[in-house]
């Protein structure tokens, strides 16, 4: 949209109207020292086409998955995504709207929304979903407030293999309102269900999983849930990434109360890292606990099926003190694309999405361990589309050579060294401090390295690269890979 401005004909009518002689009289109640007394230090006024010229000339700098092979990931993925996914969400109707509180006018926005809501119960199992949230990281945080509401205790159970970025969001959601958060260890890369079992007691409102968890392993849902039956009063919460559903257990077979993830992987570009969206789903007599709005289906008075919000239980709704949550609200756009493109691909092309993204993460990590120096970081553990490999060289480094070849190799895990330790910090409830880590918590981490003897697998942070593969590499994709490991490292 061209910026456009007033003509000073245009400023004076304006003053005129409101009835005031000039600028500086329509400012006279702003004090003198807060006014601005010299020009602002801006370039000269330039036309379109050189404004154009200078911002495309900017954005050639950008790499995207397009030119690059990229096989980055840690919590958003360079997934296909039909055309006919952008086309249809750049219509006016829909690019342009906000948020459905007329639901007269608003059927169309309000249909999608609840084949969407629908889709996540199908892909879930569970029984009602709401219309989103902003991203994965806020939906695991909702979910363990909705946790604290219905059943009035006040200890969350959050594993060392959540994703950091999702912790930080967690940590800064449940600070001061008195949930006490506690970290499970973890053990060769998955939640220590020993450990876990430990924990357990009258004060637990919930325990979360996250599974493909934060370094791409599988979780054991089916022994996670018994053990949380310990108390019958604490909720299980289910982190899952919505495309492995197709070929994964559904959250509702290992009996999840609540099912959070992050939907960009369905339809939505990576947009370097924003935005995104989150679902939420849940058992349905949890629903008047659930946070955000939700799309029901209705008659009208000639009998025809309509829309409706219900359940609003946001303060633009509500009383602020009585609403499930003030800081949360629907990503209508994105979760429009992900319905179109959940309708494009269907059943069949999501287990294809799935199957080829398994199969080739599987072929890329056996011919990555091959080369001398390389290993798995968690050999015992299956995974879906994502791994960490062990490096005979920093990650780091290895990113930094790879970079004039247009290969992202992975993620380097060493930026997360910090993010780890704050995970297992004392105010936790794990016994650990930022400087330092108890051995006694079996986690085994600590600022500069990560213990061996606590079995993570994570020993030597830095040289660990995790590696994310979409059904869009192709072989010619996973061998250049692998032969740029090989030649950057000297092996």
């Amino acid at each position: 949209m061209p910026y456009i401005p007033t003509t000073q004909a245009q400023r004076a009518e304006m003053l005129a109207a409101i009835g005031v002689s000039s600028f500086e009289e329509l400012i006279s109640a702003i004090p003198e020292k807060m006014r601005l007394k010299q020009e602002l230090n801006l370039k000269p006024a330039v036309s379109e086409l050189e404004i154009t010229r200078s911002i495309q000339s900017k954005t050639c700098n950008n790499l995207c998955t397009g030119t690059a092979n990229s096989f980055m990931g840690a919590g958003v993925y360079d997934h296909f995504i039909p055309a006919a996914v952008d086309t249809i969400v750049s219509r006016p109707e829909f690019f342009t709207a906000y948020t459905p509180y007329q639901a007269e006018v608003s059927q169309g926005t309000l249909q999608y929304i609840y084949e969407f809501q629908t889709m996540i119960c199908e892909l879930t199992g569970m029984e009602i979903a709401n219309a989103s949230m902003y991203d994965g990281a806020s939906a695991v945080a909702e979910a363990i407030l909705m946790s604290v509401r219905k059943n009035k205790l006040m200890k969350a159970l959050v594993p060392a293999t959540l994703n950091p970025e999702f912790f930080k969001v967690v940590k800064i959601y449940t600070e001061g309102i008195g949930i006490e958060l506690e970290t499970i260890p973890m053990s060769d890369g998955v939640t220590d269900l020993a450990a876990l079992e430990s924990m357990m007691d009258e004060k637990v409102s919930c325990v979360v999983m996250q599974s493909p968890n934060f370094f791409g392993n599988l979780e054991d849902g089916f022994a996670i849930e018994k053990i949380v039956r310990n108390n019958p009063k604490s909720l299980f919460i289910s982190a899952v990434n919505p495309v492995s559903l197709a070929v994964l257990n559904a959250p509702s077979e290992y009996n999840a109360d609540i099912v959070v993830g992050e939907g960009q992987v369905l339809g939505n570009s990576m947009y370097m890292g924003g935005p995104l969206f989150g679902f939420f789903a849940s058992k349905l007599d949890l629903a008047r606990m659930m946070p955000g709005r939700i799309v029901g289906g209705t008659l009208d008075k000639e009998g025809k099926r309509a829309y409706v919000l219900t359940l609003q239980a946001r303060e633009q709704h509500i009383r602020r003190e009585k609403a499930t949550s003030n800081i949360c609200s629907n990503q209508s756009l994105c979760v429009l694309a992900a319905t179109i493109y959940m309708t494009l691909i269907g059943k069949e092309g999501l287990v294809e999405v799935a199957t080829q993204s398994a199969l080739k993460a599987h072929y890329l990590a056996d011919e990555i361990c091959k080369l001398p120096g390389f290993s798995m970081a968690f050999p015992k553990q299956d995974f879906f589309n994502e791994f960490v490999v062990s490096t005979p060289i920093p990650a780091a480094k290895i990113i930094n050579l790879m970079k004039h070849r247009a290969i992202y190799p992975g993620v380097d895990m060493g930026r997360f060294k910090e993010d780890f330790v704050l995970l297992m910090d004392s105010r936790s409830g794990s016994g650990m401090t930022k400087d330092s880590v108890d051995s006694r918590s079996g986690s085994g981490m600590t600022k500069d390295s990560m213990d061996s003897r606590s079995g993570s697998g994570m020993t030597d942070i830095e040289n660990r690269l995790m590696i994310a593969v979409t059904e869009k590499k192709t072989k010619a994709d996973l061998d250049a890979l692998v032969s740029a490991l090989a030649e950057v490292t000297h092996v």
